[in-house]
């Protein structure tokens, strides 16, 4: 069960004792209610502003406009969390549906401003039978920000949907997503990628609760940790009892480029049901050495051959993403980071 955060109310902030919580510890940060953020100014259009599309738009916490969406014919939605604020908080609601049979690509941004700020926000995506979501993340809150974005997604039989997360982190960031998947031929492709610097946190939980037969999901993350930066993985996959023919795979991959840097990775596997295939692999390390001594022996300087290794690793998961444009777009975004 996702946990019922409330700003408002400091005896909703998990803590490490919370097992779902124990390496993102808001309590440890966040010990009373902040003050309520005042009101936020739009700035530009967002980083997916090129590609088109319907937008929907949260201003510390306030929408601007709609606060749901509805896809009635394919198309793209732009998602927008501004976070404009100093040392307040803040947190929105946005309900996200599609009609049975139809295609979203849902592009979401967070874009951090100001310094010290708290957020929180939560997402319903709704997929009914036969529809396809794809929703695509770039998440950019500032350095000293407590950000905490929670998703529920619940899919219909035949349905797909499919999500890519890119982070920088934060002080303290977790964005976290569970999904009902009925089986009934309904795929699922979640993945992720960190990319965190100095002391930025970024926790990346999922739990996919397979309750019905023949479902498939397919999982990918990967992250990069520099400096004293510390990233997280929790990745949980039910198999309810009669959810036979379950095919589900997780994988979680992250290289760690300093003395002082963490990961810490959660993968798990429950199985109830028989005649399913399932597996997960999670792998910490540094840059292969040998590659690297490759690239230097054909005249590559060390940080060039670094970056470009760096680079290759994390663009496996950019690579899955279906929308050609914002998997461009992603590329880039990712790229300059680095």
């Amino acid at each position: 069960m996702t946990t019922a955060l409330d700003l408002s109310r400091p005896d909703t902030f998990p803590s490490k004792r919370d097992e779902d919580w124990k390496y993102t510890d808001v309590h440890r940060y966040l010990r009373a209610a902040p003050a309520p953020s005042p009101t936020g100014a739009v700035r530009g259009g967002g980083p997916f502003f090129d590609l088109g599309g319907e937008g929907l738009t949260f201003v510390n916490g306030v929408a601007v406009g709609d606060d749901r969406f509805t896809a009635f014919a394919d198309g793209i939605v732009r998602l927008r969390f501004v976070s404009d604020a100093n040392g307040t908080g803040h947190g929105a609601v946005a309900t996200i549906g599609v009609r049975a049979g139809r295609h979203l690509t849902l592009l979401e941004s967070h874009e951090g401003h100001g310094s010290g700020y708290v957020a929180h926000n939560r997402l319903v995506i709704q997929v009914p039978s036969g529809a396809r979501v794809e929703r695509i993340i770039l998440a950019e809150d500032i350095d000293d920000a407590l950000a905490v974005t929670q998703a529920e997604v619940t899919l219909g039989a035949g349905a797909a949907f499919s999500q890519t997360v890119l982070t920088t982190g934060a002080k303290l960031q977790r964005i976290e997503t569970r999904l009902k998947h009925p089986g009934e031929g309904a795929t699922v492709r979640i993945d992720g990628a960190y990319l965190l610097t100095g002391k930025r946190h970024a926790d990346l939980t999922t739990e996919v609760d397979h309750i019905g037969g023949d479902g498939l999901t397919d999982q990918l993350t990967k992250g990069v940790v520099r400096d004293e930066a510390r990233g997280v993985f929790q990745g949980r996959i039910i198999v309810r009892e009669g959810a036979d023919g379950t095919d589900a795979r997780m994988g979680h991959h992250a290289l760690i480029t300093s003395e002082r840097g963490e990961v810490d990775a959660k993968p798990e596997l429950e199985i109830y049901a028989d005649d399913v295939s399932c597996a997960h692999g999670n792998t910490v390390g540094a840059l292969d050495e040998s590659a690297l001594f490759y690239m230097q022996q054909r005249g590559i300087p060390t940080d060039e051959a670094r970056a470009l290794l760096t680079e290759a690793f994390l663009m496996e998961v950019v690579d899955r993403i279906g929308h050609e444009g914002a998997r461009e777009l992603c590329r880039a975004w990712l790229a300059e980071r680095l």
